[in-house]
């Protein structure tokens, strides 16, 4: 018997919901019901542009969505209420999802949060690569920031493979999306987050409770990318040849190298715009092959890599949704799938 596809709603069309709602588009077991907002401005205008189905948020939005106009097709707790969605994709504000959630359990809704809510809104936080079968079958799941789950991706592949007896990561934030910039940000400075650790290396844990990580971050005045640079103590002797095997065989990780003139952030992000992606985003984590380094005593490894903030988790949120639905039963067919629809690669030149 066939089954039919996954109906989608995408809750938030921001950064990450309108790439997670593209997303969604791409794959054939899913569906996108629509997107609901609360407002009317350019970009819920040019989803409906692109023939997707706009709904309100919030009843009171209604009104003021359609004289900003916008043809809203009804209200989220409607189409909730018809059965007409499988899951929410929750991608409004931080906090704002944790509101919702009371929403999504009334209609027995699954949802799918993103990293700016608490963990305990989920009760499981997810990154496919490391923890994909937790989630089978739960009502909710939480998609970890992009730092987190890069962080995840790489500290945590090499703490399945080599084993990390601790990790310390640093990492040097962007100071605010490109979207905003005509809003906030720094300029000229960096502000240093002075809770040590910050919040990632504890989130992290709740993805991969056995990982001894401590984090440290920064704010830098850019707005294009984070960059991490770890420091990694491993429980037995490895070499260099050893920790480049782990990250060529991790999904969604790749390499740059500066001696192929990979200077910075901005030569990623120029790769990224070159590889023809809609938007130039980079699902993948790109390490610096020339930077992955070993101590003498072959305890300790060293390397650097970038975390593009506004889509590296958009595969983990597709992933999710398979895993809260069991459409896939096993991480890597889920990942394979999902890599395949987003034309995710692991050789970026």
């Amino acid at each position: 018997m066939v089954r039919t596809a996954v109906k989608v709603l995408v809750n938030g069309y921001g950064v990450i919901g309108k790439r997670v709602a593209d997303a969604v588009i791409k794959q054939d077991d899913l569906k996108l019901v629509g997107i609901s907002d609360v407002v009317a401005d350019w970009r819920v205008k040019m989803a409906q542009a692109k023939g997707i189905n706009v709904y309100a948020s919030l009843p009171e939005k209604v009104d003021e969505m359609k004289k900003g106009g916008v043809q809203v097709h009804g209200t989220l707790e409607n189409l909730l209420r018809d059965g007409d969605v499988d899951v929410v994709v929750d991608c409004t504000p931080a906090k704002v999802g944790a509101k919702n959630k009371s929403l999504y359990e009334k209609y027995g809704i699954k949802g799918v949060f993103q990293g700016g809510e608490r963990h305990e809104v989920a009760g499981i936080s997810f990154v496919a690569q490391r923890n994909y079968e937790d989630a089978l079958g739960k009502q909710f799941v939480r998609v970890v920031s992009c730092n987190t789950t890069a962080i995840c991706r790489v500290v945590g592949g090499l703490h399945e493979r080599l084993g990390v007896s601790k990790a310390r990561v640093v990492i040097i934030r962007r100071a605010v999306d490109v979207w905003e910039s005509s809003r906030t940000g720094i300029m000229n400075t960096v502000v240093p987050e002075l809770h040590i650790p910050s919040h990632h290396g504890p989130d992290a844990q709740t993805v991969i409770p056995s990982l001894n990580i401590t984090t440290l971050a920064a704010k830098g005045s850019h707005n294009l990318y984070h960059l991490h640079m770890a420091m990694v103590e491993l429980k037995n002797q490895v070499r260099v040849e050893d920790v480049i095997n782990v990250l060529e065989s991790e999904p969604r990780i790749v390499f740059v190298s500066g001696s192929d003139g990979v200077e910075g952030l901005n030569s990623i992000f120029e790769i990224s715009r070159d590889l023809g992606r809609s938007r130039g985003d980079l699902y993948e984590v790109p390490v610096w092959y020339d930077s992955i380094s070993v101590s003498h005593d072959g305890k300790e490894v060293y390397l650097i890599w970038a975390t593009p903030n506004e889509s590296n988790v958009i595969p983990e949120n597709i992933d999710a949704i398979r895993s809260i639905t069991e459409l896939e039963s096993n991480r890597f067919n889920s990942i394979k799938k999902t890599d395949t629809s987003l034309n995710v690669i692991k050789k970026l030149y």
